[in-house]
């Protein structure tokens, strides 16, 4: 692994834990054991360093998810795996993901507020990438592109939902909760 993946590797673990603007670039450098030389090397600000962040948190969560989701059948399997998925996350069972800390995207877009911030439109896309895997399955299940929208759209509050009470309340079920609402709304389908 490179100097650059360990800096990524390391600003996302402590931004994830700790939050973004609670970590200094030192402490950074000190837990990833390079020079700040290195650091600028790569990265010409530290929030390049938590736009390198975020698409790495991206990519790993999004394939996890994808993996997950793609292991069942498509359409109502896929789409109720992803509920299994995200109580496996809540519940420290995804050792790719770290402990579970809320979502690192909302997280984020909570420190960086501005929608035309580089660092809040890359959560955005992760959110909009998330949501065109839910609506790919959910055309498995539909009879017409509105109807996989609005499923996807429930599907994807749902979710999300999830996440805020399993961090907010500490409700680590909220995840199989969600999950018994979406069977009952896809049951029709």
């Amino acid at each position: 692994m490179g100097r650059r993946q360990d800096l990524v590797d390391t600003a996302l673990r402590l931004f994830y834990e700790h939050g973004i603007h609670a970590i200094g670039i030192n402490q950074v450098l000190q837990e990833a054991g390079v020079a700040k030389q290195t650091l600028y090397n790569h990265f010409e600000s530290k929030d390049s360093l938590v736009e390198a962040a975020v698409e790495h948190r991206d990519n790993l969560f999004f394939d996890w998810l994808e993996t997950r989701m793609n292991s069942r059948p498509a359409g109502r399997e896929a789409l109720m795996e992803m509920f299994d998925a995200v109580h496996d996350w809540f519940n420290n069972r995804v050792p790719t993901l770290h402990r579970f800390y809320g979502c690192f995207f909302i997280n984020t877009c909570g420190e960086y507020s501005d929608p035309e911030h580089p660092v809040h439109k890359r959560c955005a896309a992760h959110k909009a990438r998330v949501f065109e895997l839910l609506k790919v399955h959910a055309r498995d299940v539909c009879s017409s592109e509105t109807e996989a929208e609005e499923l996807a759209n429930a599907l994807f509050l749902l979710k999300e939902g999830a996440i805020v009470k399993a961090h907010v309340e500490g409700d680590l079920d909220a995840a199989l909760k969600a999950k018994a609402i979406a069977s009952r709304m896809i049951s029709p389908h």
